[in-house]
C-alpha cells in the first residue's frame, strides 16, 4: 500500500532532512526530478529543444522548485518564459537561475505554449485561488503548442488551489474549480491527500511521484493508504490440495424480495465470483437466484439457511418489518457481515443500531453519500476520510463510504482509499455485486478491512472491463469481474 501524508507530517519531515543538508540541495532535488518529467512530456511534442515553456510561479518555494526546473529546461534549448503572481516575493536565487540560463519575465501568456508549469501555490495554500490567479489558470485552456495541440499543464506537488489535506475545490460564483486543472502533477517525497481524494484528485491528472530523500523523515500515521493491484494478490486466498467447498468459506446472501428480485441475482453473482466455496441464499427471490445461479443452496429465511461464515443483507430486501426480522436474524449471528441499501435504511432505527454496535463479529457498512447523510443526520461534507473514521468509529464497523475515489474507514482509525472507482459504475445494481463480492471474502477468512479495500478495489477494474464494451450495466460488471479476478492467479 501507498502511503499518504498530511501537510503537517510532510512539514515535519523536511524539516528534518533539511537540517541534514548543504542549503539549497532539497530544492535542486525536486527541482531536477521536475524538469526530468517536463523533458520527457516534451519529447512526445517534438523534443525539449525549441519548446515553449511557461512557468506560473508564486511566492515560496513552490515558485523555487519551479523557476529552477524551468532553468534546467532553458539549459536544453527550451524557451522558457515566467509570469511572477507576487514579483516581489518570488523565490531571489531560482530567479537568478533562470535569467542565468536564458530565461526570461513576461507579463502575459505567450500566444504558443507547449508546456505550462504550475508553481502559483504550494501545499501551504488554502482557500482556493486568488480571482487573477483563477482567472489566468483557466485562460490556459485555450492555448496550444507547436504541434497545435492543447498546452500540457503540469501542477508542481499539487495542483494550486485546492485543500490539500481534505482534496476539497472551492468552487467560482459560475461553478468553475477555483484551482488549476492538470495534465500531471509531479509530487515530491510523499503523496498528499489532495491527490488521491475529492475533487482534487481529479485535477491532479496523472500523479508522479519523485523520491527527494523524505521517506526516512516521514514518522507517524499517514492520512491514509492507497491500495494497490499486489496487496490484492498478496491477500487473496489460496486454494491448497485440501481445500473443499466448506473449507473456502460459505457465504449467506439476505438480498433481493419478490419485488426486487435482480438485487438478489446481482448478489449472489458477486459472492460467487470471489474465493466463497458455497453460497446460501435466504430470501424472496428463490425462483430467480436459482434459475441464474443453480449452485446455490436457496431458503426462504436467514433462520432456515444454515450455518454460514459470513452474511450479505440489504439490498432489495425492503423496509417493512419482515426485513427488519431478517437484518435481525443477521446481526444475531456471531459471523461476519456486509450491510447495504435497505439494510443501512433499517439502521436508522436506534434499536437496531444498538444491535449492531454491541456485536463482536465484524461489520462492514457500504453508504452512498445520501445514506450515510440518513445514517449521521448530516452529509459527508468535504473531508471525506474525517467522515468515514467518525462514522467507523461510531458504529464499530469498517464503513466503505461510496464515491469517486471511494474511503474506507476503521474503527481502529485506519483509512484506504482506493484508486480503481469509475463513473460508469454509477449504475444501478453495481453496488449490489460489490456487496455480493464482499461477503464472499469475509467468509473466505480475510479480516474486514483488507476484504473491504479488495473488494473496492476489484469491483472498480471490473467497471474499467466492462466499459470497454460501450454502456454498462451491472450485469456486465459481474461477467467483468471474473475476468478481472482471474488474473489474481
Amino acid at each position: 500500500m501507498r502511503p499518504v501524508w498530511r501537510v503537517a507530517d510532510v512539514r515535519a519531515a523536511e524539516a528534518g532532512l533539511l537540517a541534514t543538508l548543504p542549503p539549497g540541495t532539497l530544492m535542486q532535488r525536486a527541482a531536477a526530478g521536475l524538469a526530468r518529467r517536463c523533458a520527457l512530456l516534451l519529447s512526445d511534442r517534438g523534443g525539449v529543444y525549441g519548446a515553449q515553456v511557461l512557468l506560473l510561479v508564486g511566492s515560496g518555494d513552490n515558485g523555487g522548485d519551479t523557476l529552477y526546473a524551468g532553468s534546467h529546461l532553458a539549459r536544453r534549448g527550451a524557451a522558457v518564459s515566467a509570469l511572477l503572481l507576487s514579483p516581489g516575493r518570488a523565490h531571489a536565487e531560482g530567479l537568478a537561475a533562470l535569467r542565468a540560463a536564458g530565461g526570461r519575465l513576461v507579463d502575459r501568456p505567450p500566444a504558443v505554449v507547449d508546456l505550462v508549469l504550475d508553481g502559483i501555490v504550494g501545499i501551504g495554500g488554502t482557500g482556493g485561488l486568488r480571482e487573477t490567479a483563477e482567472q489566468l489558470a483557466a485562460s490556459l485552456a485555450g492555448r496550444s503548442g507547436r504541434d497545435g495541440a492543447r498546452a500540457t499543464v503540469v501542477a508542481v506537488d499539487v495542483p494550486s488551489g485546492v485543500a490539500v489535506d481534505t482534496g476539497h475545490v472551492p468552487l467560482t460564483a459560475s461553478g468553475r474549480p477555483c484551482a488549476v486543472r492538470a495534465d500531471v502533477t509531479v509530487a515530491f517525497g510523499a503523496l498528499k491527500p489532495a491527490l488521491v481524494v475529492g475533487p482534487a484528485a481529479a485535477l491532479a491528472g496523472h500523479v508522479d511521484l519523485v523520491d527527494i530523500g523524505l521517506g526516512p523523515w516521514l514518522r507517524g500515521t499517514p492520512a491514509l493508504r492507497v491500495t494497490e493491484w499486489s496487496d490484492v494478490v498478496d491477500w487473496w486466498p489460496r486454494l491448497g490440495p485440501s481445500s473443499e467447498k466448506y473449507s473456502r468459506g460459505v457465504v449467506g446472501v439476505a438480498t433481493g424480495s419478490a419485488t426486487y428480485p435482480g438485487a438478489a441475482v446481482l448478489s449472489v453473482g458477486g459472492a460467487l465470483a470471489g474465493p466463497t466455496g458455497m453460497v446460501r441464499y435466504a430470501g424472496g427471490a428463490r425462483a430467480e437466484v436459482l434459475h441464474h445461479h443453480p449452485s446455490v443452496i436457496a431458503t426462504g429465511r436467514v433462520a432456515d439457511a444454515g450455518r454460514v461464515q459470513a452474511w450479505v443483507c440489504g439490498s432489495g430486501l425492503g423496509t417493512g418489518d419482515e426485513a427488519a426480522t431478517e437484518l435481525r436474524a443477521v446481526l444475531s449471528a456471531p459471523v461476519p457481515a456486509v450491510l447495504d441499501a435497505d439494510a443501512l435504511t433499517l439502521l436508522v432505527d436506534g434499536a437496531m443500531a444498538d444491535l449492531l454496535r454491541k456485536r463482536d463479529a465484524p461489520i462492514v457498512v457500504t453508504p452512498h453519500d445520501r445514506e450515510y447523510a440518513r445514517l449521521c443526520g448530516e452529509t459527508p461534507g468535504v473531508d471525506r476520510v474525517s467522515a468515514a473514521l467518525r462514522l467507523a468509529a461510531w458504529m464499530n464497523a469498517v464503513v466503505l463510504l461510496k464515491g469517486d475515489r471511494t474511503i474506507i474507514g476503521t474503527p481502529a482509525g485506519r483509512a484506504y482509499v482506493n484508486p480503481t472507482g469509475t463513473p460508469v459504475l454509477a449504475t444501478g445494481g453495481t453496488g449490489d455485486v460489490l456487496a455480493g463480492l464482499l461477503g464472499a471474502l469475509l467468509a473466505a477468512g480475510l479480516p474486514a478491512e483488507r476484504a473491504t479495500a479488495a473488494a473496492a478495489y476489484l469491483h472498480g477494474l471490473a467497471g474499467r472491463e466492462a466499459a470497454r464494451g460501450g454502456p454498462v450495466t451491472a450485469p456486465d460488471v459481474a461477467t467483468a469481474l471474473r475476468s478481472v479476478i482471474a488474473r489474481l492467479g
